[in-house]
């Protein structure tokens, strides 16, 4: 009876990844024109692996202005912990996490929201604060019936994360942020910003290939000729695809975070935490990782990887998945 169980999980798995594959292909066949479609396809191709690890869709209408969509453990293991992956503002959550999702969804009952207006999660509301993403995104945690969980956010997410951990404190068991400048004075965004010579909105969101290479190159400890050999055709597919949609609302998103001033009473978490940054992250130097730190004082620890940039999650996946692991599963 069990191996037939066991049977049924793989032929269900296979039959709803071959129908996702035909369904994907038939919508990029019926909007050939009016689609980025190399993108498009590099996106299918990214959800079908994100199904051979296990995970399902998850749409979740939280009220009649807000929709929030996760990637769900088909089969939660109840031994594992859960572990919650929030991303950052370079693309949706296939793209960020894709290093990740394979070693992570073997040791974890891994969920991975979208934030709103990323990917397939919007809401009508007005609100854009992280405190409003916490918000929505545990709701729908709890629609799942995810009592206890951790967090692995990077960059904007881990903003978002902290308010999870701050706001859910029974419900969050370990915290790891990943590359986030929570902890500054007024003086250092002040100062970093006139060295970036641009309103940060202009950068993380994108409008056309120039932009989108400053960003990757912001990203990297290195610049990369990469993007160099990539036909500006297809990064402005890219752009198309990520920053066109719900574009307004992703500005808006940035210039809350950037407007805000510096929190002197910000919250010190309960949870044990991990910072992981990159030595040569150009986003948020490594000196706010220090000051994150000391803000957190003894429950948490701070890792620094060597030549790598803000973009840890690319640079270095090993070492981060290696980390995340060991923290985690500790």
């Amino acid at each position: 009876m069990e191996s037939t169980t066991k049977l049924w999980h793989v032929i269900s798995l296979y039959l709803s990844t071959a129908l996702a594959i035909f369904r994907n292909l038939l919508h990029l066949i019926l909007n050939i024109n009016r689609t980025p479609f190399l993108t498009k396809s590099m996106d299918t191709l990214l959800s079908l692996y994100f199904r051979l690890c296990d995970l399902s869709p998850c749409a979740i209408d939280l009220d009649d202005k807000t929709t929030i969509h996760f990637w769900v453990p088909n089969h939660r293991r109840f031994h594992r912990p859960s572990l919650v992956m929030i991303h950052g503002y370079g693309g949706n959550s296939l793209w960020q996490f894709l290093y990740q999702v394979g070693p992570l969804s073997r040791k974890f009952n891994v969920y991975i929201p979208d934030l709103l207006f990323f990917g397939k999660s919007y809401s009508k509301a007005l609100e854009r604060s992280e405190a409003f993403q916490a918000k929505c995104m545990v709701d729908g945690l709890q629609r799942l019936g995810v009592e206890k969980f951790s967090v692995y956010a990077i960059s904007y997410g881990g903003f978002v994360a902290y308010k999870v951990a701050e706001m859910w404190a029974d419900a969050v068991e370990k915290v790891v942020i990943v590359s986030s400048g929570i902890v500054y004075t007024d003086e250092q965004r002040d100062e970093h910003l006139k060295k970036l010579g641009r309103h940060p909105s202009e950068i993380l969101v994108p409008k056309n290939p120039v932009d989108l290479k400053l960003l990757v190159n912001l990203s990297m400890s290195k610049p990369t000729s990469l993007y160099e050999w990539i036909p500006d055709f297809l990064l402005r597919e890219f752009i198309m695809m990520m920053y066109d949609h719900c574009r307004k609302e992703k500005v808006e998103l940035a210039e809350h975070l950037v407007g805000k001033k510096a929190e002197p009473n910000l919250p010190v978490l309960t949870q044990e935490t991990l910072l992981i940054w990159g030595d040569k992250d150009k986003v948020f130097p490594i000196e706010l990782a220090h000051q994150l730190q000391r803000h957190l004082g003894s429950k948490s620890r701070l890792e620094i990887l060597k030549n790598t940039g803000h973009a840890a999650n690319m640079e270095s996946p090993d070492a981060l998945n290696k980390l995340i692991i060991s923290f985690v599963s500790n």
